[in-house]
């Protein structure tokens, strides 16, 4: 019985030492948890109310942030149990290369990241073109970049995928030119329909003066006589002035007796002897 008092007697300053150290290790943990979100939060709420601020790199920042304050965390309480923690920095340096050896797919999504957050040959919002996929871009995170499509549905892209690809930004120029390609029968009168097509154009307020529309034959082709036509509109009122001018095109031609000709075939038959 002495024993067993003399032996608690012993351990009690080492159970209480490392007590201690426990519950100041989850004091530490929630602390930086805590902080971390917190940080974050702040961050991208000081980042979308700055008037400088790309809204692309609002999101990035408030990752990094809150990844800085975790791993300070967990710094701190390997600390707390007595742990060196600069021999840990050098093994996890050490480490970190032999996983970026291994990781090499990802660490190229994270570089193309970095690039298309320095480049930004777009931005959060932009309507782009990227291998053949056409949307909206909703983030640009270090991995993937997420966008929408114009029919709403989601598509994540790799970051080297996005960063190798030919990229089409639809919003990155003020003004646009709308293109447009009426046909008519051989038959009909070019000049009267070219007038048609420059008169509708003129009543249409979106379409602006300069650079001054375009009017002319494109091609010869094998039903029709093809008018292309090229007016300039701000880059929001692309699809809006399409739609329109095509209908009232359409509905001018069928006032003044302008056709729109089927396709035909001319067929020769020869009778052998």
């Amino acid at each position: 019985m002495e024993n067993l008092d003399g032996q608690l007697e012993e351990l009690t300053p080492m159970i209480i030492e490392h007590g201690l150290s426990v519950l100041g290790a989850v004091f530490i943990l929630l602390i930086g948890w805590w902080l971390a979100g917190w940080a974050k939060k702040k961050v991208m709420k000081k980042g979308q109310a700055a008037k400088g601020m790309d809204n692309t790199l609002v999101p990035i920042l408030g990752q990094i942030t809150k990844i800085l304050i975790l791993v300070i965390t967990i710094l701190a309480v390997l600390g707390q149990f007595g742990v060196e923690t600069t021999s840990i920095i050098a093994v996890l340096g050490a480490s970190a290369l032999a996983v970026g050896l291994a990781l090499q797919g990802t660490l190229s999504n994270v570089a193309s990241g970095v690039m298309l957050l320095i480049l930004r040959p777009f931005k959060v919002g932009d309507a782009v073109e990227v291998g053949g996929t056409t949307g909206v871009v909703d983030s640009i995170g270090l991995f993937t970049t997420e966008m929408h499509t114009f029919d709403n549905i989601g598509v994540s892209m790799p970051n080297s995928s996005v960063w190798g690809s030919e990229i089409k930004n639809m919003n990155r120029f003020e003004q646009r030119r709308v293109d447009m390609v009426f046909g008519i029968d051989y038959s009909d009168d070019m000049d009267k329909a070219m007038d048609i097509i420059k008169k509708v154009l003129s009543e249409d307020d979106r379409i602006l003066s300069d650079p001054a529309p375009q009017i002319a034959v494109s091609n010869l082709g094998d039903s029709s006589v093809d008018i292309i036509t090229r007016p300039w509109v701000d880059t929001p009122n692309v699809w809006p002035v399409r739609f329109d001018i095509t209908k009232k095109v359409k509905e001018q031609f069928d006032a003044n007796d302008v056709s729109f000709p089927f396709p035909q075939r001319d067929v020769h038959l020869f009778k052998e002897n």
